[in-house]
């Protein structure tokens, strides 16, 4: 039995020899993947940054472009025009006048921040409800009628002409 024994060590010597072989050799070729892998993301990262930065490159002569033509467009309308950005302001923080103060319509801005800051003062009294009430009504009003007018009349009226109230 001993002579069986042997043999079966011997069996079982070279199967493990076999097997760490296999897997030196599994090991290799697994380096060799992910060598190559590697390799390959690497190649693949720089396509992909420089596509970006082609992109990008393209994106920003487009917004050139684009802010020219606008900026074109502005001037041949008559000039910077507040038009919307007045309007928006006036109807959400009109009772403050901010759209008076963007305009150039400091005095007027003054009176709708007095008034309102006077309003909020005086609360607790019914009377600076109303105040309060009504700047803000008027700040509404006036954000309205700014949006509703062409560009040319904004511009017109509120820039060029001075008109302060409604």
């Amino acid at each position: 039995m001993s002579e069986e024994n042997k043999d079966l060590g011997d069996k079982a010597k070279d199967a493990a020899k076999g097997a760490k072989e296999s897997a030196k050799e599994f090991a290799k070729e697994a380096k060799e993947s992910a060598k190559e892998f590697a390799d390959d993301t690497k190649e693949a990262a720089k396509e992909f940054t420089e596509d970006t930065k082609e992109a990008a490159k393209d994106f920003k002569e487009e917004a050139k472009k684009s802010a020219s033509e606008f900026k074109e467009g502005l001037a041949s309308a008559g000039g910077e025009n507040k038009k919307i950005l007045v309007g928006v302001l006036a109807i959400l923080f009109g009772q403050f006048g901010v759209h008076k103060f963007i305009l150039g319509y400091q005095k007027e801005g003054i009176i709708m921040l007095v008034a309102t800051v006077v309003g909020y003062a005086t609360m607790c009294f019914i009377i600076g409800s109303f105040i309060v009430m009504a700047t803000f009504i008027v700040g509404v009003i006036e954000g309205i009628i700014y949006l509703t007018k062409s560009d040319e009349d904004f511009y017109n009226t509120y820039q060029v002409g001075k008109k302060p109230w409604f």
